[in-house]
C-alpha cells in the first residue's frame, strides 16, 4: 500500500467527469496577528481574493542583476540542454528553466531573503521549503501563453501535495504592461477545487510544460467560474511581485507585442504538508518540477 492511498484524498481529480469540490483547508495558515512582513489587511485581502500584489518587491537597484542572471541563464548552451529547461514548440527558444534556485546563486539568494520567504511562512503559518522554481520568459512577438488552470490540480494529481496549504510569487524582471502576457486570476475562485476529467498520461509533464491538455478545466467550467468571479489581470513595473494561493484559477495570453515579459516564480510549500505518492498520476513528475528535498530554507 502507497502512502497516498493511506491518505484521504480531499480532492479528487483526472476523473471520468469534471468535479467541484469545495475548499477544505485554510487560505491563511498563521494565527490572526502573527508577526510578518505582510500588513494585516493585505493579509486578510489575501485570504478572501487568492493574491496580493506588491508594487515594488524588489528595487530598481537590484532589477538589473536578476535580469542579468536570467539572461545569462537562457543563453548557456549547457542550461539549453539541461532537461530542465522547456522549450517553445514552434520557435524552439527556452520558455522556462527550473530549479533555478539551484542553478543560480543568485536566485537561490532571492529564496532565502526574507522580503520573499518571511512573507511565505507568514501565509503557510510554518517553515518552508521549494516545492518550484523557475524563470519564464515571454519573448516578443509570439511566445505563448500558459492556459487557464489551478496549480494545486497539478501538484495534488501529478506531486502528491495533500492539503492547499502552498503558496507562490511571481517576480516581474521586466515591466508587466496589459499586452504583453500578462497573469491573470480569477479572484476568489481559490475557495473551490476543480477536479479535472481525464486520465494522467505517464510523463504528462513533458508535454503538459509546453501546452497543458490533462489538468485543463472545461470551458463551460471555466465560463462559470469567470462569469462568478470575474478576471484580474496584473501589471507592474520589474521588481513588482504578484503572490497568490496555490488554487487560484489562472493563465496568460500570448505575448504577440516587441516587448518582452520574464518572470522568477518561486512556489514554498509547508513542511507540514510534504509530497506523497501522486494521487491522480501513475508516476511522480521529476524532482525539478516538483521537489522531493523538504529541507526548510534558512
Amino acid at each position: 500500500m502507497t502512502t497516498a492511498t493511506r491518505l484521504p484524498d480531499l480532492y479528487p481529480s483526472r476523473g471520468a467527469t469534471e468535479v467541484s469540490t469545495p475548499r477544505k483547508d485554510p487560505v491563511v495558515w498563521s494565527a490572526p496577528g502573527a508577526a510578518g512582513p505582510i500588513p494585516g489587511a493585505d493579509l486578510q485581502a489575501f485570504e478572501r481574493d487568492g493574491f496580493l500584489a506588491i508594487d515594488q518587491l524588489i528595487s530598481p537597484d537590484e532589477v538589473p542583476t536578476y535580469k542579468r542572471e536570467l539572461d545569462r541563464i537562457v543563453t548557456d548552451p549547457a542550461v539549453r540542454a539541461d532537461e530542465r529547461s522547456i522549450v517553445e514548440p514552434k520557435s524552439q527558444e527556452i520558455r522556462s528553466v527550473f530549479e533555478v534556485h539551484k542553478i543560480s546563486e543568485i536566485f537561490a539568494n532571492l529564496v532565502r531573503d526574507e522580503r520573499v520567504v518571511g512573507r511565505a511562512r507568514q501565509i503557510l503559518g510554518s517553515d518552508v521549503y521549494v516545492h518550484q522554481s523557475r524563470i519564464n520568459v515571454k519573448p516578443g512577438f509570439g511566445a505563448s501563453g500558459f492556459y487557464w488552470h489551478s496549480d494545486f490540480e497539478t501538484w495534488h494529481a501529478e506531486d502528491g501535495l495533500p492539503n492547499m496549504r502552498t503558496v507562490s510569487v511571481s517576480i516581474a524582471l521586466t515591466e508587466n504592461y496589459d499586452t504583453n502576457g500578462g497573469l491573470m486570476i480569477m479572484p476568489g475562485s481559490h475557495r473551490t477545487f476543480l477536479g479535472c476529467a481525464g486520465a494522467t498520461p505517464k510523463d504528462n509533464y513533458k508535454k503538459s510544460l509546453q501546452m497543458q491538455d490533462a489538468g485543463t478545466p472545461s470551458d463551460e467550467a471555466l465560463t462559470a467560474m469567470a462569469s462568478e468571479y470575474g478576471i484580474k489581470l496584473f501589471t507592474g513595473k520589474a521588481g513588482s511581485a504578484t503572490w497568490f494561493d496555490c488554487n487560484c484559477m489562472h493563465g496568460s495570453g500570448d505575448n504577440i507585442t516587441p516587448f518582452p515579459r520574464s518572470n522568477v516564480f518561486i512556489v514554498f510549500n509547508s513542511v507540514e504538508n510534504t509530497a506523497v505518492e501522486p494521487f491522480a498520476a501513475p508516476v511522480r513528475r521529476p524532482e525539478f518540477i516538483g521537489a522531493r528535498d523538504f529541507t526548510p530554507i534558512r
